[in-house]
């Protein structure tokens, strides 16, 4: 149900961008929300690696866990992140980096839906915010880890 698609141009490389994303273990470290992150899975395919993580959300009363199958795919400089289990319906997140000049453009896109009918409503209501505050987060650390 809700989508959140955002386009930005930023001062580092896309090699940079696609890293930083890509390293979801080091996500608690900065990810609003984000309690914890465990990568339980890692296998190569032709295209570049897949891991299945499990990442914590912790938002005012709730906490919970989902896993989520996170394609890497460093030719391409994309990363798609499928739904495997938890409290969504469905979920489908993608990161494209694209270079420009000395910088790259981040294209990042959301998709999912609840179970719960009471989660739904309730992120629905700081959604935009959320996803503003998700992107936000990413630009920081990149700071942060590239100056």
């Amino acid at each position: 149900m809700p989508t959140h698609a955002e386009n930005r141009r930023l001062p580092h490389t896309a090699q940079q961008m696609y890293d930083l994303v890509a390293d979801v273990a080091s996500y608690p470290d900065f990810l609003p929300w984000c309690a914890a992150a465990r990568v339980r899975g890692r296998s190569e395919h032709a295209a570049g690696e897949v891991l299945d993580v499990d990442l914590v959300i912790s938002f005012k009363l709730f906490r919970e866990r989902f896993g989520s199958r996170v394609t890497l795919r460093p030719a391409e400089m994309r990363i798609d992140v499928e739904y495997l289990d938890g409290p969504f319906k469905y979920l489908n997140n993608h990161w494209t980096f694209t270079p420009d000049g000395d910088g790259c453009i981040v294209d990042f896109f959301v998709d999912f839906e609840f179970r719960s009918a009471v989660l739904q409503a309730v992120i629905g209501v700081v959604f935009n915010e959320a996803m503003q505050r998700i992107v936000r987060a990413f630009e920081a650390r990149a700071r942060v880890l590239y100056g």
